[in-house]
């Protein structure tokens, strides 16, 4: 009698299949980078949003002391600016006796300074806050 030998089932990936793969992730991590991207920058906005309460806080405690936000005794006014938390940006102080302004701009060269939808975030002594940017009226949300 004689006898058949069967060759075994090759398995593994062609090399098409392989492209196939290669091209899918590529196209998924194209649409999915920018769109984490932004969700940091969002994230990163609250370092600033936080650091001007702060500040603001700061500012009224020294009103409520001295009368005055712009008093030499206050420990913010003779620090001229303030850096946020992370560091990812400065917060600058414009106050007089009965008013401030406070702006925090991205440090240069962080993650925050190509944060094109909110450039720069500001808050008032009346706690109007304010932004500029492509999408200013989303930066305090």
């Amino acid at each position: 009698m004689a006898t058949i030998t069967l060759r075994p089932a090759v398995r593994g990936f062609t090399l098409i299949e392989l492209l196939i793969v290669v091209a899918i992730v590529g196209i998924l991590a194209a649409i999915a980078y920018p769109s984490y991207q932004e969700y940091v920058r969002k994230g990163n906005r609250t370092d600033a949003t936080t650091a001007l309460l702060q500040v603001s806080q700061t500012l009224e405690r020294c009103f409520t002391q001295f009368s005055a936000y712009n008093n030499a005794n206050c420990s913010v006014q003779n620090a001229g600016t303030v850096n946020s938390a992370e560091r990812l940006y400065t917060i600058g102080i414009a106050s007089a006796a009965t008013t401030y302004t406070l702006t925090a701009t991205p440090v240069a060269g962080r993650a925050q300074a190509s944060d094109g939808k909110c450039a720069t975030l500001t808050l008032t002594h009346l706690g109007l806050k304010g932004a500029t940017g492509t999408a200013s009226t989303e930066c305090w949300k």
